[in-house]
């Protein structure tokens, strides 16, 4: 199957926020390990901030965009795999957990890779959104092919269970983000790009208030306890 995963590069997008969160919290020259790269363009964005990069992906059909975008590329399913590479300074799981059966075991996997000091950088999508609540007050839960809902997903995550999952695994959570609801991606087609990116300051000032309701996105960096 194609890659349907959209690299989302523009203001208040996880893509974005995970971007500055690593080059903050990661110090320039150690291993970077992206679990999940889809077509690597996050891997690409960072490649030059680190020594070694590692992208991990199930989707075999990624495997050509990957080769280029980091040092080693590995084609696997996480929930079989039985150790990851070690030592490593950063590890990424973007939109990676709420597509697997035990995300535990993936979380302690990557906890034993993580050499003292690294950092983990995780997110998922917020099923208790705004827009899945209005939705619920008027009886809508439909699954689609993207976002949220993705007919992909097999757990939900709200900001609380989020925490305790990651924290559960053996982490301290050190920051919290939350991405902004992907107006670019609804009504981009249709809509000016000045409009747009006044809408996506304002949507980013709102998140930052109110994380639990209006995160479209949670995201965490955390190190090992």
């Amino acid at each position: 199957m194609p890659n349907v995963y959209t690299f989302k590069d523009f203001e208040g997008s996880s893509h974005r926020i995970l971007i500055e969160l690593i080059r903050r919290h990661s110090k320039r020259g150690g291993r970077l390990l992206d679990l999940g790269a889809a077509g690597g363009h996050l891997g690409a964005a960072l490649r030059d901030g680190f020594e070694e990069t590692f992208g991990f992906e199930y989707n075999v059909d990624c495997a050509g965009e990957l080769q280029g975008r980091f040092d080693h590329v590995v084609i696997a399913d996480l929930e079989r795999v039985p150790e990851l590479p070690s030592n490593i300074d950063a590890i990424v799981l973007a939109d990676v957990l709420e597509h697997l059966r035990n995300p535990r075991r993936v979380l302690d996997l990557v906890r034993d890779s993580l050499k003292d000091g690294g950092h983990a950088y995780i997110s998922v999508p917020n099923i208790a959104n705004i827009t899945i609540r209005v939705g619920l007050l008027f009886g809508v839960f439909e699954y689609r092919d993207r976002g949220i809902l993705d007919d992909t997903h097999l757990r939900f995550y709200t900001m609380r269970t989020f925490r305790r999952e990651v924290e559960n695994a053996g982490f301290r959570i050190v920051a919290v983000r939350g991405s902004s609801v992907p107006v670019r991606l609804i009504i981009g087609r249709f809509t000016p790009e000045f409009l747009l990116r006044a809408l996506e300051r304002m949507l980013v000032w709102i998140t930052r208030l109110w994380r639990g309701l209006f995160a479209y996105q949670i995201v965490v960096v955390a190190v090992k306890k």
